[in-house]
């Protein structure tokens, strides 16, 4: 993708005659024109020189900003990438404008004293000038020089008319020049009969057919709306400004024992950053020395800073607030968060939302439609007998009145704040769509494991029996630490946490599927499951066992520890809910939508993190590929947001209308998401909703307002209300030209409002969205009858399989079987279920499991 600078637009007409003339080049695939930027993104293997080529021939200049680089080049340095944005969103009118203006207005105030203050109201004046003739060539000389200073209009207008692509320039250019053209005329006649001795014909000629201050008034009142336009366009790309302000441009690198600052796209990936109290981090990278809190706020938008120690990622633009600490750089130039998000959200800016091209479609034919309209009324109030004065000044007034510039901007101002408003929060928009598209989600699928829960096991419940809690724990703990098993790390993480002190173990015995045993402080200890542990101890509690299942009821794996023929007691380690899973499921259960969970997980572990969430429905026992499958069945009831963070995500986020990537998840689910959530908060699903929800309304208020103007405006121009209703108001054209300047302001003032809006706001839920009664159930149905049909079913028992980890990696091995649709694993009844296609066989099943190092006793 290669993006341009454009200039020489003024309306949306222009941005569609752009991007008409550019479609129609070899090579391009894709052409997205901003009007809000002045810049265009184009797609395609087409060369700039043929693209600039095009946009010359369409009457526009247009050329390529950061060398035509493409997105996918990595060399890419954070410079390169903040200096092409800031060329992007520099103000090159804002300056120019208001000194055009500032000029119009003095020279306007000196022709209105002449037409109006002079001749009407009896101001004084020179006795030698102060005459009809005198006073109609001074006007045309400061009319005149008001349409120089606005040049401008004139030239882009007739240059587009040339063209064949006329604009909103080529309305105001016309009305301005027929209004001068028809008022020399005047002025000649006005001369003629002054020469013939007939005064009172002169005056009443300059009374009556001379009005130069229209012709001045029209693009002086039209370059007030664009000045105020253009302040207010600047205003709505703030958050990108803001995002681009805090990108570092020098850092502290320790090379050679010696600490050296350098540029920002000096450093390289593995160099190690220096950073002070008080200072910006440069770069994403990992402390390898210190520690510190950080300020993260201007990335995720949090504002308690957050503990950082060695081997902790800190990312670039935040803010090491106390300690000294050294970072390793691991992300550089283009690849820095700061980098990607500053990218994101302008691309998402120049692209297009779907609703934008309604107004696009009509933007192609609007102003040709507004000129014949013109024409038409200029010859319907002359057959009319009006008069030709009275039919030109109703043509001028439609043409003047008429603003295609709303049009245009009503969709990308409020794209632009809607995506910088995201980004302050931590919810990044990768296009126009998906901000649009989130908010018509009907359901919204969760993965379980990182999504809805921390996405690593924990301990959560110690059941002593013979000894306590500490003796326990200290057992368990110098015992698991010898495993690599995530169940073994959940123990003695949890051990060292409470600094519980460890024994020295020895003789340590892994025994596949059932515990494990060491010598520990002169007692063989053994720690395992339930059946394992029965073998070892002599007396046996059968109240453990009912407490335990207990644990296993809510979704817990009961670990068993015993010591010589003793039993110690059960530790339970679980997966845990995060703290904001349930409050977010029910913020989108107010906004009106289903939530199903999906997870690889057994049934009755899935239905106790499921029911403890909140969720509508739940589809366990899912095999990564599988997930792809629901999405698309989920998609018969409704729109579909798939919310995930691992690589077995990506196809159900890349099928999904919305998928949706928690910040913490890998790159691969990143990548193919439509909105990453940067603080990993579920509840940042129901914010991007709710923001999208508000976005979508402020356009359909920008579009309301752009359509409504010009339905009720050119009427009145036209004189329609004058004959059907009497009125006796008359549109002059300096009216009509300040009507159009401040249409397109109002757009922009109205998506200014966006700033305001709060996406934690959880009050206006049920303002933005209504219930939505969606049978989710009727498309849960995990079978397609057709397909089942051409498959058969396999029991396979299997030997080793101690806790729902062995499980899924039985699961996994099998589903990697070509041929495997589906598997349901149960390590309590030690057997899997298969479904697969009859070509595949036992052997190869056989293997899979054997590999992981579990025994196949049988295949029936």
């Amino acid at each position: 993708m290669t993006k341009y600078s454009v200039s020489g637009m003024s309306c949306a007409a222009c941005q569609a005659h752009v991007e008409k003339a550019v479609s129609s080049v070899d090579g391009v695939s894709q052409v997205n024109v901003s009007l809000l930027t002045n810049s265009m993104q184009v797609e395609g293997d087409a060369s700039p020189a043929s693209v600039m080529k095009a946009v010359a021939d369409a009457g526009y200049k247009a050329s390529p900003l950061g060398q035509g680089a493409a997105e996918s080049d990595k060399s890419l340095k954070a410079g390169d990438i903040v200096r092409e944005e800031e060329e992007l969103l520099r103000d090159r009118t804002t300056d120019r404008m208001v000194k055009r203006l500032i000029a119009s207005v003095i020279f306007l105030a000196a022709l209105m004293y002449l037409s109006m203050g002079v001749s009407m109201w009896g101001f004084p004046f020179p006795d030698p000038l102060d005459n009809p003739i005198s006073l109609a060539t001074m006007e045309m000389l400061l009319s005149a020089a008001v349409m120089y200073i606005n040049r401008d209009f004139f030239i882009n207008g007739f240059k587009g008319l040339a063209h064949f692509s006329a604009n909103m320039d080529t309305l105001v250019a016309i009305g301005s020049a027929v209004s001068f053209c028809y008022s020399l005329a005047g002025l000649f006649a006005e001369i003629d009969a002054a020469w013939k001795m007939d005064m009172s014909k002169a005056m009443a000629i300059s009374m009556r057919y001379i009005y130069f201050e229209t012709a001045a008034m029209i693009p002086t009142f039209i370059t007030i709306g664009k000045t105020l336009e253009s302040y207010s366009k600047g205003r709505t790309t703030d958050a990108l400004k803001d995002l681009i302000k805090l990108s570092p441009k020098t850092a502290t690198v320790e090379r050679n024992g010696k600490e050296e600052q350098i540029s920002i796209d000096r450093v390289h990936s593995g160099d190690i950053v220096v950073v002070r109290p008080g200072e910006s981090i440069p770069v994403d990278g990992i402390i390898t020395e210190g520690t510190t809190a950080v300020d993260e706020s201007a990335l995720t938008g949090e504002s308690v800073p957050v503990d950082r120690f060695p081997d902790d990622t800190v990312k670039a633009a935040t803010i090491s607030t106390s300690g000294y600490i050294k970072v390793r750089a691991t992300r550089v130039g283009a690849d820095t968060t700061l980098s990607q998000i500053i990218k994101m959200v302008s691309d998402a800016s120049a692209t297009k939302a779907p609703i934008a091209r309604i107004a696009d479609q009509i933007a192609g034919v609007f102003v040709p439609g507004v000129m014949i309209i013109a024409l038409l009324t200029f010859i319907g109030w002359l057959v009319v007998g009006g008069g030709f004065s009275a039919a030109l000044t109703r043509a001028v007034s439609v043409l003047v009145i008429s603003c295609p510039c709303a049009l245009g901007l009503a969709t990308p101002v409020a794209i632009m704040v809607g995506s910088g408003k995201g980004a302050r929060a931590g919810i990044l928009f990768k296009t126009a769509a998906s901000l649009e598209q989130v908010g018509h989600t009907d359901i919204v699928a969760l993965d379980k494991t990182g999504t809805i829960t921390n996405g690593r096991p924990l301990v959560t419940d110690l059941l002593p029996v013979s000894v306590d809690e500490e003796v326990l724990l200290a057992y368990a703990a110098s015992l698991e630490k010898m495993s690599s098993h995530p169940l073994a790390g959940a123990v003695s993480e949890y051990a060292a946490d409470k600094e519980i002190s460890l024994y020295q173990a020895s003789d340590f015995v892994n025994i596949p599927g059932k515990g494990l045993s060491a010598v520990i402080n002169g007692r063989r200890v053994a720690g395992g499951n339930r059946d394992y542990i029965r073998t070892i101890i002599k007396a046996y509690m059968s109240d453990i066992d009912n407490k335990a299942d207990q644990l296993a009821d809510q979704g817990k794996t009961p670990l068993y520890f015993a010591a010589d023929e003793e039993l110690l007691g059960v530790i339970a380690v679980s997966d845990t809910i995060k703290a904001e899973s349930a409050e977010a499921i029910s913020q989108l259960h107010r906004q009106g939508i289903k939530v199903v969970m999906l997870t690889g997980d057994n049934e009755r572990s899935a239905r106790s993190i499921g029911s403890a969430a909140g969720v509508d429905e739940i589809y366990s026992d899912v095999m990564p590929d599988g997930k792809a499958s629901i999405i698309n069945k989920l998609k018969r009831s409704g729109r579909v947001a798939m919310v995930g963070d691992g690589i077995n995500d990506a196809p159900a986020l890349t099928i999904a209308d919305s998928g949706i990537a928690i910040g913490a998840g890998t790159d691969v689910a990143i990548d193919a998401a439509d909105i990453v959530l940067e603080k990993s908060l579920l509840t940042d699903v129901p914010a991007a909703i709710r923001l999208s929800r508000q976005t979508v309304r402020n356009i359909h208020e920008n579009l309301f307002w752009a359509f409504f103007y010009n339905l009720i405006c050119i009427p009145l121009a036209i004189g329609l209300y004058q004959a059907l209703f009497g009125w006796s108001f008359e549109m002059r054209p300096e009216i009509g030209a300040l009507a159009m300047a401040f249409s397109s302001v109002t757009v922009c003032l109205n998506a200014l409002r966006l700033n305001l809006f709060s996406v934690y706001n959880t009050r206006v839920d049920r303002a933005l969205g209504r219930r939505r009664n969606l049978s989710v159930t009727e498309s849960s149905d995990n079978n397609d009858n057709e397909s089942e049909a051409n498959e058969m079913t396999r029991t396979m028992t299997i030997e080793g399989m101690m806790c729902g980890h062995c499980e899924m990696t039985v699961k996994n091995a099998l589903l990697a079987v070509d041929g495997v649709s589906e598997a349901e694993v149960s390590h309590e009844k030690g057997e899997a279920v298969v479904r697969l296609d009859p070509s595949v066989s036992p052997d190869a099943l056989k293997k899979a499991v054997e590999d992981h190092d579990y025994k196949v006793v049988k295949i029936s």
